[in-house]
């Protein structure tokens, strides 16, 4: 017996194209995977002071950015305040 077809069926395509994805690399950069925590000291009125280190100040601190977790926009601009502050100061 011969097959039917069904003219509302749309034909399946032979490939899939999928667009290569690339791991943005280990580093402070946008997108980038943090290679160490990075924190920044806060002062009695809770504004950031300091250089970025890379583990806890001791007292009140923000942590920026964890260790492995992607460095996103705020981050990055949270650790370009700093290298300002450091290099007007």
């Amino acid at each position: 017996m011969a097959a039917r077809k069904n003219p509302d069926e749309q034909p399946t395509s032979a490939a899939v194209v999928r667009t290569q994805e690339y791991a943005a690399g280990v580093g402070y950069e946008v997108g980038q995977t943090a290679p160490d925590d990075a924190y920044r000291a806060l002062d009695d009125h809770s504004a950031p002071t300091g250089p970025v280190v890379h583990s806890h100040p001791g007292g009140h601190a923000r942590l920026i950015v964890a260790k492995g977790a992607t460095v996103t926009e705020g981050a990055r601009r949270e650790l370009d305040a700093a290298s300002t502050e450091q290099a007007e100061g």
